[in-house]
């Protein structure tokens, strides 16, 4: 069973809250002059790990990104943001496109950033998710080239995505570049030895671990509780390398933060 909190109760409730097998999400950003900015990418990165997380609890889902027609140059900005950031594109569901209908009462969940009005977000059904503000240490931006001052130019913006997901989904987010330069460092010590461990015999994931991680999951979407979980598996010595190995593996079908992106290049680097 999958639970999320719904704003307007403040209750957890189940999704979908229908008896199906297909999770409907629609992903409301808010709008500037300038495009979708930080916190509509906060949105969407919600919006993918929900439908990640369904996914491997067994329901199919299909997101959509509700939004007014946006300019050639802010598409292809909020395109290459999402793609940098690891985020399944979604389906465009604005009032010009055949989707739109999809995001109405039918839909099961609705993401909308805290604090944002949207055009009739009263009277759509299903549940509605607030997401936290997001806000650079020296103030949001909005520009087409909106991830530069998180993830400059040979930096891995997937650092961003982790700094997001270390913090619960409505909990506001200030990105400093100490914050930053720790979820670098963390990501990429967890592909070090993601890239170790596969070289040893594999090992299925451990039984309690698995319990927890779907538990946390299910439970208000507890994705930093996973990283926290992860933490704790890569310093277990009771568990297997192998074992580890697949744990990191499995679950970064949620985090999506490429963590076997060194496997094989360490064994070619080092020959």
């Amino acid at each position: 069973m999958l639970r999320i909190v719904d704003t307007r109760t403040g209750h957890l409730v189940e999704i979908p809250s229908v008896s199906r097998h297909l999770l409907s999400i629609c992903v409301h950003p808010p709008v500037s002059d300038a495009g979708i900015g930080m916190m509509g990418l906060r949105a969407l990165l919600v919006g993918d790990v929900l439908a990640r997380t369904a996914e491997l609890h067994g329901l199919q889902s299909r997101t959509f990104l509700t939004t007014p027609d946006l300019p050639h140059e802010q598409a292809e900005a909020l395109d290459r943001a999402m793609s940098a950031l690891g985020i399944h594109p979604p389906a465009t569901a604005g009032v010009h496109h055949p989707n739109g209908a999809l995001c109405d009462a039918a839909a099961d969940v609705h993401v909308h950033v805290h604090a944002y009005e949207t055009a009739a977000q009263d009277e759509v059904g299903g549940v509605r998710v607030d997401v936290g503000q997001v806000v650079p240490a020296t103030g949001d931006s909005g520009a087409p080239g909106l991830l530069d001052a998180f993830a400059p130019e040979g930096t891995d913006p997937l650092a961003v995505r982790m700094l997001m997901l270390g913090h619960a989904y409505r909990t506001p987010v200030t990105v400093t570049g100490t914050a930053l330069e720790e979820a670098r460092r963390r990501l990429g010590d967890w592909r070090r030895l993601v890239a170790d461990w596969a070289q040893e015999p594999s090992r299925p994931v451990p039984a309690d671990v698995l319990r927890h991680a779907h538990a946390v999951l299910a439970d208000d979407l507890g994705v930093p509780a996973v990283l926290d979980t992860l933490g704790t598996v890569a310093a277990r010595a009771d568990v297997p390398a192998g074992a580890k190995f697949e744990t990191f593996a499995f679950l970064d079908r949620v985090l999506g933060l490429d963590l076997a992106r060194e496997v094989g290049r360490r064994h070619r680097a080092a020959t």
